[in-house]
This record gives C-alpha cells, structure tokens and sequence, in this order.
C-alpha cells in the first residue's frame, strides 16, 4: 500500500492545496511570534448574511464547514487578470481552528491587495485584521525555497477561530497570467453551503468549461461577457486510508478562455497545445555551454556504448546537481538555461532534466520533457488540458537503434520516437532504467516538437520491487529462539530504506530499519549482528544481515510448545475494519512482490504434533500463498504476497478486508511441538 515515507523527493510547482498545509502555516506564526493586531470592527454584511444561513448536511465529525465563498475572475486582456476572492468558514470544532489562517500565495507576476479577514465570534463583538497584519513567508514544505525571493505566501491569522465562531476573508489578485486559464476547486475537506464563480471577459472573447469528478451546473449570464456559476451542499471529502490524492477525486470546473480568432501564445484548449506552449517556454534553455561539452567528454571518456554514456549523464545530473526547489520564470514552469544549472551545480526538476537533456545531446541521444503529477491519479484520460494538475517534470529518453538490456524497464514503444526511456533525474536513490512507484502507470504529458501528447507510463513488474526474506532459526526446548536472517531489497523496498538512512551517521542508528522490523513481530529481542549491503551503490540490490536472539519466542501451553512459523513481517493491514463505508477506491503504492522463507530446528526432545494449513487466495488485485512443512528436523515456512493490480475499486471493498483477514489468519497460526 502507500507508504509515504517512500515518497520521491519531487518538486512542487504551482498545483498546491494550500488549506492542507494551513496547519504547518498557523505553526509557522507561532514561530515568527508575529500576533495579529485585532481591532474591534464590524465584519460586512456579507459575511453576517453567510452566518445567518443554514449550516450545510454535516456529521459530527466535521471540524469546519464552508459558509459561502466567492471567487469573481475579470479577464481584462490577454495579459492582466483581476481576482476577488471571498471565503466564510464557521468552525464547528477544536481541529477546525485551522481555517482561521487565510494563506494567499503571491509572486512577481501575481500582487495581493486588500487582504482583509474577520471573526464574528459566538459571544462578543467582531474582530477585524488587515493587510498589514499579514507576514510573508517562503513556501512551505519547499525544499530551499529560503533561498527564493519572488514566489512567497502571505498569511493572515484570524483571531479567536475558535468552535461557534465565524471566520472569513477577502482579497484582490492582480495577475499577469502564465496561461489564459482558471481551475475552481469547489469542493474540499469540509461541506461547503453556497458557492459561487463569476467570469467576466472581454468583448469577442470565448471560453470553454470542464466539470471533473461531479456533475455539470449551467451559468447564467448576466450583463455583457459576464457569466455565473452557482452550486450548493458540497459534500465534503472525508480522508481514507490509502485513497486516491485529493486533487484526483476533488469536484473542480476547469476554464479556459480565447481571445477572438482562437488560443492565444498563452493559451489552449487541448494537450497538444499544451505541449507546444510547455516546448515555448523551454526554447534555448538546453543549449550547451562549452564547459557543459567538456563535462560530457570526461564523464563518457571511458564509456563504451552509448548505453554507458547515458548512465554516466544520469549518474552525474542525480549526484552532483543539488536539488533545490526554485519556482522562478512563468509561475514556476519555466526551466533555467542548462548552462546556468550546471555553473551553479543546483536546480529543481524541470532544471535537472534540462540540464541532462542538454547533456545527452552532446553524445547525440535525443530526449523530452515530460511534465506530470507525482501523485498517480490526479491526471487521468478523462481529465482536460490543464497546468493545474501537474507538478514534476522528467524526462523521455530516445534509446539509440538496438540499444538492449535487461536492466532498462521503463520503457514503451512509441509509434514516432521508437523505444521511450523514462527517467527521474530528480530521483537520486532510483537507478537508471528504473521509475519509482509513483510514476508507474502514471499520466503525463509528452512534450515534443509535434506538441503535447498524454502518455500513459509503464508499469514495471512486481518482482523488481520487492523484499527476498529468508531466516536459519533455532529454537530451544524453554522457547528462544536464534539465528540470522537475510535481506534483499529491490526497486522502492530499496529505496526507502536508502533513504531513511542516508543521512544517518552513527552506526547504532543504521539498524533502526532493523530493530522496527523485529518490534513489529517479537516481544523480547536482542540483535547480535547487523550489517548494511550496498547502501550507495543504487545499481546493486540493497541488504540487511542481522542476527537475533528472541527470548519467549515459543508459548508453553500444558507440555505443548506453540511456535509461530511465520517470524518477522506483517503483511495484513487493518484499513478496512472501520464502520464506515468506504467511498474512494484503494490505491497501492505499486506492484510488488515479496516472499519469506524462514527454517526453524525443532529442538532436542520434541516433534511436530500439528502444523497450520496451506493458504492459497488470489483476489486478482493481489494473491497470497504460504505453506508449512516439517522437513526432517525443521519447519519450512514460505510465503509470497504479490500485488498486480494498482487499484481496488469500492465495490471490491469487502475481497480486500477478506484478503488481508487471510493473511492475518496465517500470521497468527502455529505449529504444534510435543514431546517424543
């Protein structure tokens, strides 16, 4: 299943949900010690007219609900945009304080005037705070966006959100577009009463709108140019485990607008003029300096085949160019020149495949953008032309004619370009010819000189991601049991376990994967031994090594010894046993295949007495098989757990819960030992 602590390190371009992060945010102020000054005013009339109205259909367990938001969009001409933006929340519960925090971002091409926000309490007068209360920040959760000077946030604290206030703001954006094109997610954590969306364009001007993930609502026109959307009783989305990524499944109305005669420099209406607008952006950037050309001699002097000289590029772009993410150009979309990346040896996703196209060039391999979401399922087919949904950027890479080998899989053929290499510069821990998990069987779009083209990316086979367990035990007559087992960890089973311990500098903490592993089984243990195999040589399996001792292991029960074949992993997951209904699919990580085999010697003066049955179960999402067997003097535990399938649809809900009380089943079963 998903596990974020395996996540690939990818940029964030402009597609954010800023109210996730409004928590991070409010402890953001706390830090700055930056109080809000509030002042007792008023609050509009628009905003006592939303608290005056009915709450939305809530539970009991919503923090917040969304009173009424306003959001009027004013194209004035291809090059300048006005925004006004309204939103009232009343905040219903103690984890609703967050909604007290408005967070605006802002940049060289987008100010922010008139920030203003409001509390109507559920007892007292109202508080008002203004523009000049607000702080500016770099963005959160950026990795160096210290070092950024144009693309920050304003926050503004609400005073005393508090459950039974009503708090709301309001604020103007004067934008200079980077396309001619708007995304209204109206729908969100919390319910939502009304909402409203108003466009406004010039004369001759057209636009075309796309509902995604809920049903279309008509607009009505109102005045020249000007139409208005209206919706109401917004359910809101109410987090699952391991479900699709909120901006997969959230309701939005995507709008793209034309000025007379068609799609503008900056505008389109399909994925073929994306990717001539993304290519736009992009001319001159991968020209190669001179110094770049002497790098490519050095780095493939000694290269052999093309294939070789490809690896060393990669190698280098992974390794030696520090990623920082830097959200500069058009609204972060616009790569720096490849010549700039390599002076400075620092450069976000979109820096890093420039930099590496560039530099394969040089040895006359041809490459492609490919911008995309790192969180599979938030573009899909189904899914309009639109910036909003991406925000990584990697790279297609043209195998030269039979360019052959067995480590290269993440390929497809194309029926223009021939054999497509996909590659993550941005990944340094994911060798070359490999992709993570979260861009297998992802969408993205193809950048090519023809235009854009949405590509669906290959999905490597389970056995390349995978954990080989396997364990000589012994077990002695009062119950401990010994001996050592080894790991091999392939594909993001290595990954996240290089990652975990890549900065980790003390030798007692590298075995910290070791130890959770063994808590997670074992009561009582003790590890005698460890070692790591190829922690930084990404090219080769990852391995653990460890010896342990585990006191109490077997359970006396009236001269039985009762002993757990299956020893280390937990393979079951409890996600379904809630008494909610599911709603949203359920989404694993990626393919995957892993397998235990551990061998236990009975000890001196005992025999098997019973052993557990055979499990077969294949759900076709996932199979499990395990089997005992009594081999002499020793148990044989073997097992295997595959996932082929990406995806569990709700109404398969109920076979998964059944599949994993399967395999909670066999992890709990036990051989029976008796005396001779």
């Amino acid at each position: 299943m998903k596990n974020k602590s395996s996540y690939s390190p990818v940029e964030v371009l402009p597609a954010i949900s800023w109210r996730a992060l409004s928590a991070l945010l409010c402890a953001l102020l706390c830090t700055l010690a930056v109080p809000p000054r509030a002042a007792a005013a008023d609050a509009p009339a628009w905003m006592h007219a939303a608290a005056a109205a009915p709450l939305p259909p809530h539970d009991e367990k919503t923090d917040a609900v969304l009173l009424y938001s306003e959001q009027i969009v004013n194209v004035q001409s291809a090059d300048r945009i006005k925004t006004r933006v309204r939103m009232v929340f009343k905040i219903l519960r103690p984890g609703g304080r967050d909604y007290g925090m408005a967070a605006v971002p802002f940049n060289a091409h987008r100010k922010i005037n008139g920030l203003r926000g409001w509390c109507i309490p559920a007892e007292g007068k109202d508080y008002e705070v203004r523009d000049k209360e607000a702080v500016e920040v770099s963005l959160p959760k950026i990795a160096g966006s210290e070092l950024i000077s144009d693309v920050k946030e304003k926050l503004l604290q609400i005073p005393a959100p508090d459950p039974g206030s009503v708090v709301g703001y309001e604020y103007e954006a004067d934008e200079q577009p980077m396309v001619l094109q708007d995304v209204w997610i109206f729908q969100q954590e919390v319910p939502a009463r009304e909402q409203h969306y108003s466009l406004q364009l010039p004369s001759g001007w057209e636009y075309k709108a796309s509902w995604i993930n809920y049903s279309e609502a008509k607009p009505t026109q109102s005045g020249n140019n000007q139409w208005d959307w209206a919706i109401s009783d917004v359910p809101g989305i109410r987090k699952e485990a391991e479900m699709p990524p909120i901006h997969g499944v959230a309701g939005q109305m995507i709008v793209s607008f034309f000025p007379p005669g068609g799609a503008s420099a900056n505008g389109f209406s399909s994925w073929q003029q994306m990717g001539s607008w993304y290519l736009n952006l992009t001319n001159g950037r991968r020209d190669a300096s001179t110094q770049i050309t002497q790098q490519v001699a050095t780095l493939t002097a000694s290269a052999r085949t093309p294939l070789d000289k490809m690896r060393a590029l990669a190698q280098f772009v992974q390794h030696d160019v520090r990623y920082v993410a830097i959200e500069l150009g058009i609204g972060g979309w616009q790569p720096h020149t490849a010549s700039d990346v390599f002076a400075h040896r620092y450069g976000d996703c979109k820096d890093k495949a420039t930099l590496l196209s560039s530099m394969l060039s040089q040895v006359g391999v041809e490459s492609f953008y490919v911008v995309i979401n790192s969180e599979r399922g938030s573009i899909t087919p189904q899914v309009p032309a639109n910036v909003g949904g991406f925000n990584h950027v990697i790279l297609a890479i043209k195998l030269p004619p039979n360019t052959s080998d067995s480590s290269l899989v993440a390929t497809i053929r194309h029926p223009r370009f021939g054999t497509l290499l996909y590659f993550d510069p941005t990944n340094e821990l994911t060798p070359f010819g490999e992709i993570g998990e979260y861009l297998q069987a992802n969408y993205g779009l193809l950048v090519t000189p023809e235009g854009g083209e949405l590509v669906e990316l290959p999905e490597q086979p389970s056995a390349m991601n995978s954990i080989q367990r396997t364990a000589k035990l012994t077990l002695d007559p009062q119950g401990t049991l010994s001996g050592q087992v080894s790991e091999t960890r392939l594909g993001d089973r290595a990954w996240s376990e290089r990652e975990r311990l890549r900065s980790v500098s003390k030798s007692t903490d590298k075995i910290k994967p070791i130890e959770d592993l063994l808590a997670g089984s074992l009561s009582l243990f003790s590890i005698t031994q460890a070692s790591i195999d190829n922690l930084n040589q990404t090219d080769q399996p990852f391995g653990f090594h460890y010896t342990f001792i585990a006191h109490n292991y077997a359970k006396n029960a009236g001269g039985l010894l009762l002993v757990r074949p299956r020893v280390l992993g937990v393979k079951t997951n409890g996600l379904l046993e809630t008494k909610e209904s599911r709603k949203f699919p359920i989404e694993f990580e990626g393919p995957s295949r892993d397998t235990d085999t551990f061998d236990i010697a009975i000890p001196a003066g005992y025999v098997v007495d019973d052993i557990p049955p055979a499990v077969d179960a294949d759900y076709g999402f996932a199979s499990y098989h395990a089997k005992t067997e009594v081999n002499g003097n020793l148990i044989h535990y073997s097992r295997t757990l595959e996932v082929k399938e990406l995806s569990v649809p709700v109404s398969r809900a109920d076979d998964l819960k059944r599949f994993y009380r399967i395999i909670a089943g066999d992890e709990r079963n036990t051989v029976v030992l008796k005396t001779q």
